[in-house]
């Protein structure tokens, strides 16, 4: 496999055994990229406990690599596949394994097309693949109605490959020049410190949320949408925010006003009407918690239009803010706040979406996909140069893979940069200096682990 290695002022390509020292690509026009070969590969990563969320539950979560190659160049992109996310319904409808089969399938599908597909950027191969892939995907499910973000997850490591391509294709030498121009204003940032928020999901002990607390993160967020009939959801969820409120009242912060901890709470679509979100909003306020909850992200499912500008409590769009025309309905529809997600949902999408919210001066933040540690890396790029977050003056994304992976100590291992000062996050905050951002955070340095899984090819 070719190697690459991205320095802060020029880049080092390693090409049939040549070494070539080139200077990044300034005012040029970006060459059309043609690819020759491309590859799949997936791993099982098990998790600790069942991890509750969208009325369902995920034991294990598969780890797609895709390489992309060109005459020059090799690529190895990552995903973790969340097939409960994508699409609940099909989820429900299939074993575990079967629905995780079905998004592989479709990324091997996508990957046979793209490699008919010259582009000049990614985002050019993205608007080209994503209508066929979606053909593709409702004739593999049998689903008509599959849900874009299916479809989206199963296309983010082809997504990821071609980025490392076109960077090295086009000499780039950092992160921000691999960012088309129309796009680079929404990530114009460079964050010193991100928040981390803590996931908590349906059945996490609380003594583990007290651990968290005790060991300094401030934002704790708070699944939920539990089964059951939407009254029980409701009061389930109102009795779960209680206890765990409960149980970190007396504790404090010095990331935040009045050093509280924060709460947001993730619904991921499961309130049906707004009423039955009011009445939890009314609980919540009824606890004396309101001034602590921070947002709440995509309460209702994608087809509720309804306003949310009058609840009282900032909302955010995750899962419906699928494309560009979706998240401008979303924000005149009162919300408050964009999810980006780029390890969801592709980094190409997630430049549209960046700028269209950046347009509109609406924050962003990053949530999870309980995605592995190069890939929180990668999410963490794009954190980091985000407008600081309105009540924190810092970025704001989530991580919960070391909580919930078996073997995330392991998976760690295979981070090329695992020992550089932003991997591990610090009092609930990951500390960014001058290395991350001249590194890229480490994302463009190959993991020996990943580019194995095709070398015998």
């Amino acid at each position: 496999m070719n190697r690459r290695r991205f320095l802060s002022n020029s880049v080092i390509l390693t090409i049939g055994g040549n070494i070539h020292k080139t200077l990044g690509m300034v005012g040029k026009k970006p060459s059309l990229i043609r690819l020759t070969s491309t590859g799949s590969n997936f791993e099982r990563e098990k998790l600790r406990i069942p991890f509750g969320f969208k009325g369902g539950y995920l034991t294990e979560l598969w780890q797609t690599a895709v390489q992309l190659k060109t005459d020059r160049m090799s690529g190895v992109g990552l995903a973790t596949q969340s097939v409960l996310y994508g699409d609940a319904n099909l989820f429900a409808a299939n074993s575990e394994a079967a629905a995780n089969a079905l998004m592989f399938a479709l990324t091997e599908k996508a990957l046979h097309l793209a490699k008919g597909i010259p582009f000049s950027t990614p985002v050019d191969l993205f608007e080209k693949l994503l209508p066929v892939v979606t053909q593709e995907a409702v004739s593999l499910t049998g689903k008509k109605d599959i849900n874009p973000n299916f479809v989206l997850n199963a296309l983010v490591s082809l997504d990821n490959a071609a980025w490392l391509i076109y960077a090295a294709e086009n000499s780039c030498v950092g992160y921000e020049q691999m960012i088309p121009e129309i796009y680079r204003p929404a990530l114009s940032t460079h964050n010193r410190k991100i928040g981390v928020m803590f996931q908590v999901s349906y059945n996490m002990p609380i003594q583990d949320i007290e651990k968290a607390a005790d060991e300094g993160y401030f934002i704790i967020k708070i699944k939920t949408g539990q089964p059951g009939t939407q009254r029980e959801m409701m009061e389930k969820d109102a009795a779960r925010i209680k206890l765990i409120h409960e149980a970190l009242r007396q504790k404090n912060t010095l990331h935040t006003q009045h050093n509280r901890i924060l709460y947001t709470l993730d619904c991921n679509g499961r309130y049906e009407k707004k009423a039955t979100l009011r009445e939890l909003i009314e609980k919540i306020k009824g606890y004396g918690l309101l001034d602590s909850l921070l947002l709440i992200e995509e309460p209702f499912p994608e087809t509720n239009n309804e306003f949310v500008g009058d609840l009282g409590v900032r909302i955010a769009a995750d899962e419906s803010a699928n494309n560009e025309e979706n998240t401008l309905k979303r924000i005149q529809q009162g919300y408050k706040a964009i999810v980006l997600k780029a390890v969801a949902k592709t980094l190409s999408l997630t430049l549209k979406i960046a700028k269209v919210a950046q347009a509109h001066q609406i924050p962003c933040f990053c949530s999870d996909l309980t995605v592995n540690p190069i890939l929180v890396d990668w999410h963490k790029n794009l954190a980091a140069r985000l407008q600081p977050f309105p009540e924190l003056g810092i970025g704001m994304m989530e991580t919960n893979g070391k909580e919930n992976y078996l073997r995330w100590e392991a998976m760690k291992g295979y981070l090329p940069a695992k020992d550089a000062i932003w991997v591990e996050a610090k009092q609930g905050v990951f500390e960014l200096d001058d290395s991350f951002y001249q590194s890229a955070g480490g994302i463009f340095r190959p993991s020996d682990h990943y580019a194995e899984m095709f070398s015998k090819k």
